[in-house]
């Protein structure tokens, strides 16, 4: 069984190199990693945007760039961070959300593990229940309105397609130790999970009925030592399929072969980051959330802008 296991583990890592040109990540061969001169900017360091929050979580752009933020530690408003430098208030009290993401039809969807339910906002007012009785973590939302997430504690990542007047929960995948971030790919032809607990960086394939396939792990996360915990968190892509995610040590980026091009440390030594996203003018300013505070550099490479 464990040959058998081994044997599939590698055809799928062999699958995903060919997935990936497929899919228009892999740009050229070169046995070069991407280091991280290619996306930092030189002297540009980090920029604290707000603070004085409890917990800052669940980062997300739109496609302006206006960049929205949550404060999972208390029952607050969303917080949106205009191109303006501005902070302001957008929509009404919530508690514990801890993943946003704007949808192709202008809805922010959110994540309320506390309060157990995936919910929508409108224009900033109006707040809409999709799914209840789940405990979700992170999300994304396709181009075509198909949301997945992930639900840490039962180790599953779900589908709903946002497009049906009847929300039905689906199990696409099961048996991540603790699934945790969520991302696609530019084209959004591939779906990335981290583990906040084991060192991999899940790659799925979403096919035409939006199941996933071809399971693999897509890189290994960097750890303080042999028995340390990745905490692998929230995740993002640069429009050239290079990967972000945070975790215990910081930034690690992946090149789009999967390769770990480097770690950009964190801007608080006392505190971890937890979530990111491109978003700012141009989405070239990669904000992220550590502690009560948030941050952001500029980038070489925009984001895509969801």
């Amino acid at each position: 069984m464990a040959l058998e296991r081994l044997s599939k583990t590698l055809m799928n890592r062999c699958i995903i190199i060919w997935l990936l040109m497929t899919l228009g990540m892999v740009l050229s061969c070169r046995s070069q990693d991407t280091p991280l001169t290619m996306v930092l900017v030189p002297g540009q360091g980090w920029e604290k945007m707000a603070s004085g929050m409890k917990f800052c979580d669940a980062c997300c752009t739109d496609k302006k760039g206006n960049f929205y933020f949550a404060d999972a530690g208390s029952k607050a408003p969303i917080k949106r961070i205009g191109l303006d430098g501005k902070v302001s208030d957008f929509g009404p009290p919530l508690q514990g959300v801890s993943g946003l993401q704007f949808g192709e039809d202008s809805l922010l969807y959110i994540c309320q593990g506390r309060t157990r339910r995936i919910c929508a906002l409108r224009g900033g007012k109006d707040l809409e229940v999709i799914v209840d009785n789940v405990r979700p973590n992170d999300l994304v939302v396709t181009k075509d309105n198909h949301l997945y997430f992930t639900e840490t504690f039962s180790q599953r990542v779900y589908h709903i397609d946002l497009s049906k007047e009847q929300k039905v929960l689906k199990i696409v995948d099961s048996g991540i130790l603790k699934p945790n971030g969520i991302a696609l790919t530019p084209k959004g032809g591939t779906l990335f999970v981290s583990d906040h607990l084991e060192r991999e960086v899940w790659f799925f394939r979403i096919d035409k009925d939006n199941s996933l396939s071809f399971k693999a792990p897509y890189g290994s996360l960097r750890i303080r030592g042999k028995n340390a915990q990745s905490k692998g968190d929230g995740c993002d892509v640069d429009s050239l399929g290079r990967y972000y995610v945070c975790s215990d040590l910081g930034i690690q980026m992946f090149d789009p072969t999967a390769r770990l091009g480097g770690v950009i440390l964190g801007p608080d030594p006392n505190n971890s980051v937890v979530s990111l996203a491109f978003s700012g003018q141009g989405l070239r300013y990669l904000y992220v959330a550590s502690g009560g505070s948030i941050y952001r550099r500029q980038m070489k490479t925009p984001g895509v802008g969801r």
